[in-house]
């Protein structure tokens, strides 16, 4: 059995490294639509009444595919948090 000793920055690199390595063999996937849920936490949010208002008013996008399912196009969160994002001074 052999022992190796890494300097901190050198155990940091490695670990950049087999984590670059292992996302180009598994690349995320992301669903494009969404439950509730997680759109609430993308938007940082805890209220449903201020998810459903949000949809009310058109700021995000959605699709009931039946009466007690509704969901959320993540994009349309995205670039709803883009668009009311402001800059520093």
């Amino acid at each position: 059995m052999k022992i190796y000793q890494l300097e901190e920055n050198d155990l940091a690199e490695l670990i950049e490294t087999v984590v670059a390595r292992m996302q180009i063999k598994q690349p995320v996937h992301l669903d494009k639509w969404i439950d509730a849920s997680e759109a609430m936490h993308l938007l940082r949010i805890s209220s449903v009444t201020t998810l459903q208002k949000f949809r009310d008013e058109g700021a995000i996008r959605f699709t009931q595919p039946s009466k007690k399912i509704i969901l959320y196009d993540r994009q349309s969160i995205l670039e709803f948090l883009d668009k009311n994002a402001r800059n520093p001074f």
